[in-house]
């Protein structure tokens, strides 16, 4: 049986008793320290005498499942799970190992499966993003083609500051995600149960001229939820610091929909609203804004009150004010044409 170890360990252990053999020390205590028998060390003492004798020795077996037998497992892998039977897209190591068994007679175990599509295919553990099913994909591709040009154009004839703007909430209820520990001693994380949450809103913008991004945010009072007046106010704040602004936001009743915020609209020409496709709210730039705080910074936050989790939520949106570098990158992951 193949002792264990990499080919380049083995070798180490076989100079280092070649090693101590010339320092004196005896094959029978050698043999000891390293697990073997007498004979071994004196046929690594006569390899020591060739050239190259100890060098590594490289694995000469042949992977079971070849290269081209590997490029189709990709294929049927990539055309998904339930082409291929099961109930769910989700590929998980006991269902690819039924698929090789499937298709090429070959058994592995699942956690050898895992190194193949690791190692070999270059593969990773990944969560799943949803996507609605009512999302319509030409017309967002459209949006994109078509419909954002021509808002960044009107934006700059008008010399208004491009804003992306949201809501979203932070609860007691932490985020939980995944984190390190010991094998077989799951953390546990001690929180509220309760739904007490903090509403906020805020908006990405950009100038006119030189594309510079900057962030503005607002939190309600404890458990306030937003509508069309609290809208309209955060909308009052981007006037105080930008004169002309075009407002993206998504489709949500609070926004265009509400008559209170229409009414605004209608008084302030200086400010104009366009809408996002529906079930997109990866176009939105702002979305990064929830995300970095939410499920980055914030995740497995288990705060003691809604007053520590204010402060968590001002520390980590007043540290995205003063880094654009972070804004940018939200407003890159998107891919807007803002060229345009």
């Amino acid at each position: 049986m193949r002792p264990h170890g990499s080919p380049e360990e083995l070798a180490r252990r076989r100079r280092r008793a070649v090693k101590a053999y010339q320092e004196g020390q005896s094959p029978s205590t050698i043999a000891k320290v390293l697990g073997v028998d007498r004979s071994t060390v004196h046929r690594w003492v006569r390899m020591a005498r060739a050239p190259g004798g100890l060098d590594p020795i490289p694995l000469r077996r042949p992977p079971r499942l070849s290269d081209t037998q590997l490029a189709r497992l990709e294929e049927l892998l990539l055309q998904g799970a339930t082409r291929h039977g099961w109930a769910t897209q989700l590929w998980t190591a006991s269902r690819v190992a039924a698929l090789i068994r499937r298709h090429f007679q070959i058994d592995y175990h699942p956690e050898h499966v895992r190194k193949i599509l690791k190692r070999r295919l270059g593969w990773t553990s990944q969560k799943p993003q949803k996507k609605a099913k009512e999302r319509d994909e030409e017309g967002i591709r459209l949006w994109c083609q078509d419909e954002f040009p021509r808002i960044v154009a009107q934006a700059r004839q008008r010399d208004a500051h491009l804003v992306f703007l949201d809501e979203s909430c932070f609860r007691l209820t932490p985020t939980v995600r995944r984190t390190l520990a010991p094998r077989g001693q799951t953390p546990i994380l001690p929180c509220w149960e309760q739904r007490d949450k903090i509403s906020a809103i805020s908006a990405i913008t950009l100038s006119p001229q030189q594309g510079r991004p900057g962030l503005f945010f607002e939190l309600l009072a404890d458990k306030e939820s937003f509508h069309g007046e609290e809208v309209v106010a955060f909308l009052k704040q981007l006037r105080c610091h930008l004169p002309r602004l075009t407002v993206i936001w998504d489709r949500s009743r609070i926004h265009s929909k509400s008559a209170t915020v229409r009414e605004y609209l209608a008084a302030h020409p200086e400010v104009v609203a366009e809408e996002f496709p529906a079930y997109a709210p990866e176009l939105n730039p702002d979305e990064g804004v929830w995300g970095w705080t939410k499920y980055g910074r914030l995740s497995n936050l288990a705060p003691a009150n809604l007053e520590v989790l204010r402060e968590q939520v001002l520390a980590e949106l007043e540290y995205l004010q003063e880094h654009a570098y972070a804004l940018y990158a939200f407003i890159h992951h998107t891919e807007l044409p803002l060229a345009a």
